[in-house]
């Protein structure tokens, strides 16, 4: 079966009139696809927190405990790296309202251009170069 790219558009995130809470969804998003999961398993939790459960700002997940994002990734099937990813998905929302207010809109603000957005977004937990690859798909449309 061929490899396709999953899409905001694919998953109902409006990137253009999303604003914030899209462009959140979609960080969300590629930091579950960025990782060595099949596609339909990330797409999966993806649903589970963001949709089932509106996990769609960084304060909500924060509010969430380390053993709840576990049993809600599980129920997205993403139980590989369970564990691993509740903790890397709240050490980024605890950086991201920290430094940037809980917005990403914020850390684009701070940015001094293309490289050092890359280089603020690489610095969360647990984005590396896939889910930077993934997330400046799309937001950079957003963001031009």
């Amino acid at each position: 079966m061929a490899h396709r790219h999953i899409s905001a558009h694919d998953l109902g995130i409006n990137m253009q009139r999303g604003g914030e809470r899209a462009l959140f969804k979609w960080f969300i998003a590629s930091f579950l696809f960025g990782k060595r999961v099949q596609q339909t398993v990330a797409e999966r939790a993806y649903h589970v927190l963001v949709d089932d459960h509106q996990l769609d700002s960084p304060r909500k997940i924060c509010h969430r405990s380390w053993k709840e994002l576990v049993d809600l990734l599980g129920e997205g099937h993403y139980v590989r790296y369970d564990e691993s990813t509740a903790e890397r998905l709240l050490k980024l929302c605890h950086k991201l309202n920290d430094e940037y207010a809980g917005k990403l809109g914020k850390l684009h603000e701070a940015s001094e251009g293309r490289q050092d957005l890359e280089r603020r977004l690489l610095e969360f937990t647990g984005v590396g170069p896939k889910t930077l690859q993934i997330f400046m798909r799309e937001a950079r449309h957003v963001w031009t």
